[in-house]
């Protein structure tokens, strides 16, 4: 399977529909959306990975970073991705394991990602991660997964994300990576479609006991005042972390109900779920603009039609799952009542 990922081209290479500029959020996460991708790049459903969003919670200073649970990848695909130690170069490591058919998740620093034009690339440092398909440390060459594509990079943005060269420094750590094994052959669409409807009801089984839209509310207010007296670019790191998780999570959660029943059986769940993702959408611009504005009144209110969905997308979806039983009752475990 991993000859077909490194055999890809990032100048012919089509991204997944989940990645579509009409979606209410196009991008969700790093992490998602590599596995989006790469499973895309596979042939295999990346639909089918998205049950664990219902666990999403606010945490209390933020939302969940939702990210699938890595059992979750072997139950469905026949993937095992586990953590790589690392205590040489980082790209040696890589190299070796590419060379083995296995991809690498590493963290980077965005500053030396060229697909963040605008955004980060040569403009800000922070911690992502890339999903490694190829690399050559002679010619300084790579190419990745990242977001909501497949790119490559050259020359001194690879010494960048490697950290050597000219960009040699001593770290007080390593970064954290990631290597995925891949089966001979991924289980059959159908049994991954059973597989899904079963890992549906255990993530229902382990869904907040309190809604987190709720919990939000009341440090929502707290929040924007906080924000007032900062720069404005700190409100997109609080936005990324809030608004935009909570969004991107339940508009996936929408399309894996979707995915799940064609025939429309979770069709008011997946709609509650869409809801909560529009709601988000539109409460981060409306935050934007108070920010800029210096004026607040009522913008708490806008968390109500998410909190709202959040409960009609949990109570509709018990009993859709309960009559999904019934048709299937070999797979019933993790339901409680909603």
């Amino acid at each position: 399977m991993f000859e077909t990922l490194a055999a890809l081209d990032p100048q012919n290479y089509a991204p997944h529909p989940l990645h579509d500029a009409e979606r209410i959020w196009p991008e969700t996460n790093c992490y998602i959306d590599l596995w989006i991708e790469t499973l895309h790049a596979l042939g295999l459903e990346p639909e089918a990975m998205l049950g664990f969003t219902l666990t999403q919670d606010f945490e209390g200073d933020q939302f969940t970073f939702f990210k699938v649970p890595l059992e979750d990848l072997e139950r469905l695909y026949g993937i095992r991705a586990q953590e790589l130690a690392i205590y040489e170069p980082t790209e040696a490591h890589v190299a070796t394991q590419i060379a083995r058919g296995r991809l690498c998740l590493v963290e980077v620093d965005s500053y030396f990602l060229p697909d963040t034009p605008g955004v980060s690339y040569r403009l800000e440092h922070g911690k992502t991660t890339v999903a490694i398909t190829a690399l050559d440390a002679r010619a300084r060459t790579m190419r990745y997964f990242h977001n909501g594509g497949f790119f490559a990079l050259e020359g001194e943005d690879f010494d960048g994300v490697f950290q050597r060269g000219d960009h040699a420094q001593a770290l007080p750590f390593l970064p954290y990576t990631e290597f995925a094994k891949f089966p001979a052959k991924a289980p059959a669409p159908q049994a991954r479609r059973a597989e899904a409807l079963r890992l549906l009801r255990v993530h229902y089984g382990r869904r907040p006991t309190a809604n987190p839209f709720t919990a939000y509310a009341e440090t929502f207010a707290a929040d924007i005042e906080a924000l007032s007296e900062r720069p404005f670019d700190v409100f997109h790191k609080y936005a990324f972390n809030t608004l935009r998780q909570a969004g991107a999570n339940f508009e996936l959660a929408g399309t894996h109900l979707d995915w799940l029943a064609p025939d429309g059986g979770f069709a008011a769940p997946a709609d509650a779920a869409r809801e909560i993702a529009a709601t988000c959408k539109s409460l981060q611009f409306q935050l934007a603009r108070a920010l800029a504005r210096k004026k607040f009144d009522k913008l708490g209110e806008g968390l109500q039609p998410a909190a709202a969905a959040w409960d009609r997308l949990m109570s509709d979806l018990g009993p859709a799952l309960a009559r999904s039983s019934a048709d299937h009752p070999q797979a019933q475990a993790g339901i409680r009542a909603a």
